[in-house]
């Protein structure tokens, strides 16, 4: 390594500290219950379904609070480890660092910021990445002293706590745009205006196709649940299939129809809608969804699909829905018989414009908030760059050279009796 800053040295992950494999298990000794829970990897990041063991391990099996672990397989990157005492699984390194020449928490930085670089290593397409022990212990550092460690250290928990922050106020932003755009609706269908089911404002409802479509199964384009996608008709992933005279006089869809999930696994799908626009008119459309077609001298389709999104609705719907069996259905009688209040049709023009005019200054803001949560990513790492460049805080010519600490403790290594091999259990 070339054009370190002073005082710093060129090393190996090897020379600064261990890696200590985990121990790979059997499902039958993976346990309901037992003494010490298994850390796997998913457990590592976001599984909260634990497994336990009760064998009697070599004490460095275990881990506890305290403890800079590495997952390198999958889903991979460090952790200070929190959750006392267990014993980690084999797709898990528990490092030791050489006190005398690494901070466990400056380790921990470099490690997030040289994950970006395994990560690019491997290419953006890549999403089972996986580092051997070999590869990693050979991975090139730049060590600093020992002081200047401590004060790079200091200077990231500082400004990383800042980001942060910032990262922990925009993850709730998702939460309060949904609570906002409800008390929108909830404002535009407020008032006195009669009541009418939905029943009475359709002129047909009808059920799709139960035939079974292709990605190239015919000459006519089927719309199914993946193509209701946030209120919108998506025509991204198009299935087809060939159909008679008959069927495409009933199925066919217009201009103005409002698709309706039907059937779904996840109770938040069933109910949602969207309304066919004129690149959709002359397709067909599914068993899972339900077409209602409207008299447009009484509701506006948009109207109505902006009522379907509105907490009254969706809360009937899901409770009309919910199911026990995992799927779960609304029907077309449920669905007629939803009242919504009725205003004139240009009264249902005012409050469609200004729902979609509020509605388009909330999307706005939420990808605006999605960009900087992107760019707060980015600064992270490019702080960790920065620090590790030498670049985050001045050196100080009063450190002892992280050269003469690698010399001595390789040293005090060679000098060292080779320790015998034998087995010792954790108390």
């Amino acid at each position: 390594m070339s054009n370190l800053p002073e005082g710093w040295a060129g090393a190996r992950l090897r020379d600064v500290c261990e890696l200590i494999n985990g121990r790979a298990y059997k499902q039958d000794e993976l346990l309901d219950k037992g003494r010490y829970p298994v850390l796997r990897v998913g457990n590592f990041f976001s599984n909260r379904h634990w497994y336990y063991s009760d064998l009697d391990l070599d004490r460095d099996k275990y881990c506890d609070s305290g403890d800079l672990l590495y997952a390198w397989s999958a889903s991979f990157g460090p952790r200070i480890w929190d959750g006392g005492k267990v014993i980690f699984h084999y797709h898990i390194w528990k490092t030791r660092p050489v006190d005398a020449l690494i901070e466990k928490r400056f380790l921990y930085h470099w490690f997030e910021w040289d994950k970006e670089n395994i990560k690019s290593d491997h290419g953006t397409g890549s999403t089972m990445i996986h580092v051997t022990k070999g590869d990693m212990e050979a991975r090139r550092f730049a060590l600093p002293p020992l002081p200047e460690q401590r004060r790079i250290v200091a200077k990231i928990d500082s400004l990383i706590g800042k980001t942060k922050r910032a990262r922990d106020h925009l993850e709730h932003i998702p939460r309060l745009v949904e609570k906002y755009k409800q008390a929108i609706l909830a404002a535009a269908f407020r008032g006195d205006a009669e009541l009418a089911r939905v029943g009475d404002v359709i002129t047909d409802i009808r059920y799709g196709t139960a035939k079974k479509c292709n990605y190239d199964g015919g000459a006519v384009p089927v719309l199914r649940i993946p193509n209701v996608q946030g209120g919108r008709i998506d025509l991204g992933d198009m299935k087809s299939a060939d159909f008679d005279a008959k069927e495409l006089l009933k199925l066919e869809l217009q201009t103005g129809d409002i698709l309706v999930i039907r059937s779904n696994g996840s109770l938040d799908l069933v109910g949602r809608s969207a309304v066919v626009d004129h690149r959709a008119a002359g397709m067909l459309f599914a068993g899972y969804l339900i077409r209602l077609r409207l008299d447009p001298t009484r509701c506006l389709p948009e109207y109505l699909h902006w009522f379907l999104q509105s907490s009254v609705a969706r809360n009937t719907i899901t409770n009309a829905a919910k199911s026990t069996s995992g799927v779960n259905n609304v029907n077309a009688q449920e669905l007629q018989t939803l009242e919504l209040p009725l205003p004139s049709i240009a009264a249902q023009k005012e409050r469609i414009a200004s729902i979609e005019s509020a509605f388009t200054w909330i999307d706005r803001l939420t990808a605006d908030a999605t960009s900087a949560r992107k760019l707060i990513d980015r600064l992270d790492q490019s702080l960790l760059a920065k620090a590790f460049r030498g670049e985050l805080v001045p050196q100080d010519p009063t450190d002892e050279p992280a050269s003469a600490l690698l010399e001595r403790i390789r040293a005090e290594r060679a000098a060292a009796p080779k320790p015998k091999r034998g087995r010792k259990k954790a108390a």
